[in-house]
């Protein structure tokens, strides 16, 4: 228990040997109960789970109030689902147990338990309905991260930002969160997606219902381990994930509820930089432009302003939702 609610900790792993024992092994005292999914590995990781479980729940008790004893609760996906499907579940599970909060390590060793506290307080302070790590914010907590890596990050981070409304975020595709019981008694967590793309479409779902989130700086830790994202299908299938997710929020926020003028500028923009970029690839094949040479530029910038403006309206109105939460203690710091 952490300030008097207890926490619940969902554990995704898929393909995790050598890891998620660890990670089991480490969790702090204020966890009251943890919810491990193996993801049908192919390697060793249900055998190291069954390990872990078994001697942690023989040495730790819960202290949940349903009538068990397990510390651990672990399940084994049949066929590969999907983090998202392991998180959905791992909600299902806490939530079916009436915790107060959950939060959510992965198995993969790169979220410092020792940081979970911190990532757990802006919930159960009731300063935010959603909290979640961020390794972007501080440039030492970059350190051991791939370039490559950093700018995937940064890039698929704004075209987030911009499909859920969240633009106060500096790592959206952070995975180190805590949500309390009540958001997630409200949120459609069956429909959201079952891979990686959970965390880009569980924020959208947060924005439309006006929940705030708090973002905590926290260092990654980066070994041996190996993304198992497969970028052939990831990107594509994000892509198209996130233009749907933002023209869900925009019907659901600015024309559903209230109009407000962010849609007349987010459509007349994306309209105009359409046509002046068809209409100058027209030009450029055929050397004969259908229109004068002028108007190409003129409607394409006409376009370009209004996005701008329609995402200076939309920060606007959505400044409120997210904040910054402290830089994280310097290592040498002994924590409070």
């Amino acid at each position: 228990m952490y300030k008097q609610h207890t926490v619940g900790v969902v554990v995704p792993a898929y393909n995790e040997e050598g890891l998620v024992g660890d990670v089991l092994e480490t969790m702090p005292a204020i966890v009251d109960r943890v919810y491990v999914f193996d993801d049908c590995s192919s390697d060793g990781t249900w055998a190291e789970i069954q390990r872990a479980s078994a001697r942690l729940n023989a040495s730790r008790s819960s202290h949940v109030g349903d009538g068990r004893e397990e510390f651990v609760i672990t399940e084994r996906h049949e066929e590969n689902r999907g983090r998202g499907r392991c998180v959905k579940d791992g909600y299902r599970r806490a939530l079916a147990d009436g915790l107060d909060v959950v939060a959510v390590v992965d198995g993969d060793g790169q979220m410092d338990p020792d940081e979970l506290h911190r990532i757990l307080d802006p919930v159960v302070d009731g300063r935010a309905d959603y909290a979640k790590g961020t390794r972007l914010k501080n440039r030492g907590d970059t350190n051991g991260m791939s370039r490559w890596r950093l700018f995937g990050n940064v890039v698929l981070s704004f075209l987030t930002n911009l499909s859920s409304g969240y633009w106060g975020l500096v790592d959206s595709q952070n995975g180190y969160t805590a949500i309390s019981q009540q958001v997630l008694r409200e949120l459609p967590i069956e429909k959201l997606y079952d891979r990686y793309g959970f965390l880009n479409d569980i924020l959208t779902e947060l924005n439309v219902h006006g929940f705030t989130i708090a973002e905590v700086p926290h260092p990654a830790v980066y070994g041996d381990e190996e993304s198992n994202i497969r970028y052939t299908t990831f990107v594509p299938f994000v892509s198209l994930l996130l233009l749907w997710n933002f023209l869900y929020r925009i019907q659901k926020r600015y024309l559903v509820r209230n109009f407000h003028p962010v849609v007349l500028c987010y459509t007349v923009g994306i309209t105009g930089l359409m046509l002046g970029a068809v209409g100058g690839i027209t030009g450029l094949l055929t050397q004969t432009p259908a229109v004068s040479p002028v108007t190409v530029p003129a409607v394409g910038g006409f376009g370009i302003l209004l996005f701008l403006l329609a995402i200076v309206l939309d920060i606007q109105q959505n400044s409120r939702l997210t904040y910054q939460s402290e830089p994280h203690p310097e290592p040498n710091r002994q924590r409070q």
